[in-house]
């Protein structure tokens, strides 16, 4: 996408996360590379937003106070409209990130992430259609270690 077409026609990202400086810099990162961007500091906000029903893919944390990551995403599926989303997070388990894509989640990446990962992330997220649940028979959960 080139960031000269910044505008009202651009896919809009949605930014969820509780760290201001992940959401600043995402903001500039996504701006820069042509994409309209919105970032909230926690789920609520962003389900009061009203920017739900127009987010092309959502940027999602994982873990804040409040509603968590999963518990947005569980509640977005509900609604008519699957978004796209792609989780980052600094810490989770195998488990928390076998749930999320398990839950429909196209990609889940580790904070700090890099442009080269996300950007490209994004623009599959928008290209592909959203699901709200991965095939049970493509998704496996995750061995546990022995003790």
């Amino acid at each position: 996408m080139d960031p000269e077409t910044n505008s009202l026609d651009a896919p809009l990202v949605s930014i969820v996360d509780d760290d201001l400086s992940v959401r600043r810099s995402t903001r500039r990162l996504l701006r820069a590379a042509g994409f309209r961007v919105e970032a909230f500091a926690s789920a609520e906000e962003f389900l009061t937003s009203g920017r739900a029903g127009e987010t092309a893919c959502l940027i999602l944390d994982l873990r804040m106070p409040g509603m968590s990551g999963l518990q947005l995403q569980r509640r977005l599926a509900e609604g008519s409209k699957p978004i796209p989303i792609i989780f980052l997070s600094a810490h989770s388990s195998a488990d928390e990130e076998f749930l999320a894509l398990q839950a429909g989640a196209l990609q889940f990446l580790q904070k700090p992430v890099s442009k080269e990962a996300l950007l490209p992330a994004i623009r599959d997220a928008i290209k592909s259609p959203p699901s709200n649940a991965r095939s049970e028979t493509a998704m496996k959960p995750p061995k546990k270690k022995a003790d």
